[in-house]
């Protein structure tokens, strides 16, 4: 089965896929410039990957985030299976991995491997 995850934030959406279900690779993150526009770019990677299962990471922490994961994940024209998954501190750990390795950059690369340890928690409970 063919997943991908998403780590929706206000500016980027991080984007992870497994498509042999041992195997996590981050993708390139999906800059945000408004919701339609990131709704269909995210539509269009899950189409362009063929993609059965989404992995959505979500907030425990923040009810106004909930919002507006839950938003975003409406727009979404994707007729797979969706599923929420905890997301809690994943963004941190993501920066943690990435010190020392680059000059730290709000390009995208975090929020992606973010998705990516998303969809690892979500394998390793599954």
């Amino acid at each position: 089965m063919k997943l991908a995850s998403i780590d929706i934030g206000l500016k980027r959406i991080g984007v992870a896929l497994s498509l042999t279900k041992t195997i996590v690779t981050p993708q390139t993150a999906i800059l945000r410039k408004n919701r339609n526009q990131a709704s269909n770019d995210v539509d269009n990677f899950l189409k362009e990957w063929e993609i059965e299962k989404l992995i959505v990471g979500f907030p425990s922490s923040s009810d106004d985030m909930q919002k507006r994961v839950k938003h975003f994940v409406n727009l979404l024209k994707f007729e797979g299976e969706i599923v929420f998954q905890e997301e809690n501190m994943s963004s941190i750990e993501a920066e943690e991995l990435m010190k020392g390795d680059i000059k730290y950059k709000r390009d995208g690369r975090v929020d992606s491997l973010a998705a990516k340890i998303i969809l690892e928690r979500y394998l390793a409970k599954n």
